[in-house]
């Protein structure tokens, strides 16, 4: 391996560079590196941070605007409208009119020419403008332009006013309890509270930017090159799966039910049971999101998802899916019904009283007997029973993508004793919620798979990126002959039984009612009061939706086949015409 070095010439000495040129050297790198550290800070400032220092040079009021995201709009499907779908919140800018009262000279003067411009009563207005210290007194606030124009157009100094964004509801009171509201958090910060609003929050919400800034001894902003601004994040669109003919039209037919029969309440639930997805949900009585501050707090929780109740009759098929799937009875089963059946000190009896001899399975369902429910939760035995009834969906939340949701509650069935389960037979003794039962149908519906509910049905991101559901299939069941046989039995319910009000003519529909007594808070149940539920999907064949509508003391009607099932007739009849879905049978 080889080596070199440099050399001179013998008895010479390497020359020395002079203390000048050296002192020079490191000017001139030192002048270099400055030179690089401004070009760096003023692409930072010219290319990165563009848009900060143009706002900033702009209007700096401009730069507070970009700190705070703008809230995600939330739409309902809409095959009409020309993009397939229609507002249900959007965020609306409207005005503050207020007065510097520091400004205003006469009060009384300005209360005479002001107050039928804003619509204000002259004297409140006089006794608002008549605080002398006071540089902000709001007189009209979410003022839209018209009236910014009127007042605007009298000149009056001291009169000034602000935009702000607000969240508006167009379909005001018929989405309420889907959509929630979005209110004051108790500090300027305004959050999602129930439904839609309260359960994608923070998706809806995006998020605030960032400001960093140096600060002047008097606490004033400096745009100095150390000032960083990221902006913010804008929240998320939402489209949901209800749709919005489908909604006006079920909500109507409630409503116009609870009046009729002189209900204090009532609501409906639409699935899809093949996905899951809601094709529509109401309660009544609702109320107006725009102006939630004045309606009954006790009217915000969704009813759908929220109010658990004894659900009675309707509850039936469940049970006889359970016992059939696990191949205890069929159809045609016989038992003798005695009318009665005793366990222990207590006796249960049909709801006519009666005994009706040899019946089978079907006829159960049919007549609606307490006692063959008993027979066949029999045959299934205690522990078998609540873990299909635990599979079915009852006694958790179902994971539906709104706030407040109940699971309901089947506790009773974990205690030792017969008669637990056999009044949970026939829904007695435990609670569930009408989208439990809807789901609970449509699993019967789909083949024996129950479907995890749904309302959002795609997400779109600020950098116009798009998130859609997939269905989710929670677990099967039942097998797909077991509810093909339920359902050939509760179309019998609908065709010679307790139904034939909820009946479609054209359609094979499988259904069943349900009237259930309402518990009293110290034990035992309420006299003369009910409430009337019925469940069911059509075509049978082919299900193109399931539904649940429930009305809580009916006044005029004693029986569900007379107050629910017309109910679920009317807009059944309406949703097999809209969804163009072709009959399927000759009578």
């Amino acid at each position: 391996m080889s080596s070199w070095h440099r050399t001179t010439r013998p008895g010479r000495a390497a020359p020395k560079r002079p203390a000048g040129e050296l002192r020079l050297r490191i000017f001139q790198g030192a002048v270099l590196l400055a030179m690089a550290a401004v070009a760096g800070r003023l692409f930072a400032l010219q290319v990165l941070s563009h848009r900060f220092y143009a706002a900033l040079a702009s209007n700096q009021h401009g730069i507070l605007e970009d700190l705070f995201p703008t809230r995600g709009a939330i739409y309902l499907r809409d095959p009409k409208s020309p993009d397939g779908r229609f507002p249900a919140a959007i965020n609306k800018t409207l005005s503050t009119v207020y007065a510097n009262d520091r400004e205003i000279k006469d009060a009384r003067a300005v209360a005479h020419e002001l107050a039928p411009a804003i619509g204000l009563e002259e004297a409140a207005l006089f006794e608002k403008l008549s605080k002398p210290l006071d540089p902000y007194e709001p007189l009209v606030k979410k003022a839209d332009d018209a009236l910014v124009d009127r007042v605007k157009a009298l000149g009056i100094k001291g009169i000034g006013f602000t935009r702000e964004q607000f969240r508006y509801y167009p379909e005001k009171s018929s989405v309420a309890h889907v959509v929630g509201f979005v209110a004051s958090s108790g500090g300027s910060e305004r959050v999602g509270r129930y439904g839609i609003e309260g359960h994608w929050q923070e998706a809806l919400a995006g998020k605030p930017g960032a400001l960093a800034s140096d600060d002047g001894p008097l606490g004033r902003f400096i745009g100095s090159a150390d000032a960083g601004f990221a902006p913010a994040k804008d929240g998320d669109d939402l489209t949901l799966t209800i749709d919005r003919n489908i909604q006006y039209v079920a909500c109507e037919k409630l409503r116009e039910a609870v009046a009729r029969h002189g209900a204090d309440s009532g609501s409906v639930v639409i699935l899809d049971p093949k996905t899951g997805a809601v094709m529509a949900m109401c309660g009544v009585p609702d109320f107006d999101p725009n102006d939630f501050a004045s309606a009954d707090l006790r009217r915000f929780n969704n009813p759908v998802i929220f109010g658990a109740y004894e659900p009675g009759s309707v509850f039936k098929p469940v049970t006889m899916a359970a016992a059939v799937d696990a191949g205890r009875v069929g159809p045609g089963t016989l038992y003798n019904d005695e009318g009665f059946v005793k366990i222990g000190p207590y006796t249960i009896k049909n709801s006519d009283g009666k005994g009706h001899g040899m019946q089978t399975m079907t006829q159960v369902l049919e007549e609606s007997l307490n006692t063959g429910t008993i027979f066949a939760v029999r045959q299934l035995g205690p522990k078998a029973f609540l873990q299909y009834v635990s599979d079915f969906g009852f006694g958790s939340p179902l994971g539906i993508d709104l706030d407040t949701e109940s699971g309901g509650d089947i506790e009773s069935l974990r205690k030792k004793g017969e008669i637990y389960a056999a009044t949970a037979s026939f829904g007695q003794g435990i609670t569930v919620t009408p989208l439990q039962l809807a789901a609970a149908y449509g699993a019967i519906a789909n083949g024996g798979k129950l479907m995890k509910p749904y309302v959002v049905g795609s997400v779109k991101h600020p950098d116009g990126t798009e998130e859609k559901t997939e269905p989710v299939v929670i677990r099967q069941v039942i097998t797909k002959r077991a509810a093909g046989l339920v359902g050939g039995m509760l179309v019998r319910v609908v065709e010679n039984g307790h139904g034939k009000k909820a009946a479609v003519p054209g359609y094979y529909v499988a259904g069943k009612t349900g009237t259930a007594q309402i518990p009293r808070p110290g034990g035992g149940y309420e006299v003369g009061a009910s409430i009337g539920s019925f469940a069911g999907y059509a075509p049978v064949d082919d299900p193109a939706f399931v539904m649940a509508v429930r009305l809580d003391r009916p006044r005029d009607v004693e029986w569900a086949e007379s107050s629910a099932g017309p109910l679920f007739g009317d807009i059944a009849k309406f949703l097999l015409q809209y969804l163009q879905i072709p009959p399927d049978r000759t009578k």
